[in-house]
Formats: C-alpha cells, structure tokens, sequence
C-alpha cells in the first residue's frame, strides 16, 4: 500500500460531450505529472441544478420551530 498523505482536495466539475471518437477533453489547473482521480457519472436527462434547486425549494421545513421543540426534547 501507497503511503497515503491526507491533503485538503478540490472537486472540479466539467459538462462535456463525448466527441465521435469516444473521447473528451478538459483544461485543468492542475500541473503536467500530478496525479489525478476521476470520477464520470453520465447524466441521465436531469441536470445537477434542477435537482440542486428542488432540494433548496424545501429547506423551510427544516425552520420548523414547533418542529425543533419536538426535537429538542426527544
């Protein structure tokens, strides 16, 4: 096993098309030689901000105070 170091990291997302030739291309601000780990998830017609935005349309819910009345007591 790699000696494994804990370092802060950065999460960079890039939309892209996958060209005819099944390949895709991303500028990063990374320097030539680091080594990177990635991770492809292919969307399936919902994009990130639509489900982004449902999920903050509901957070009243939680500023519920009877709610955390409830709560603070179980």
């Amino acid at each position: 096993m790699e000696n494994m170091v804990n370092l802060p990291q950065q999460a960079i997302k890039y939309r892209v098309e996958v060209t005819r030739d099944g390949r895709i291309e991303l500028p990063v601000p990374f320097t030539p030689g680091a080594h990177l780990t990635i991770f492809v998830i292919a969307e399936n017609g919902e994009s990130f901000l639509e489900l982004m935005q449902a999920a903050e349309s509901s957070l009243d819910f939680w500023g519920n105070p009877l709610d955390d009345e409830d709560w603070n007591d179980a």
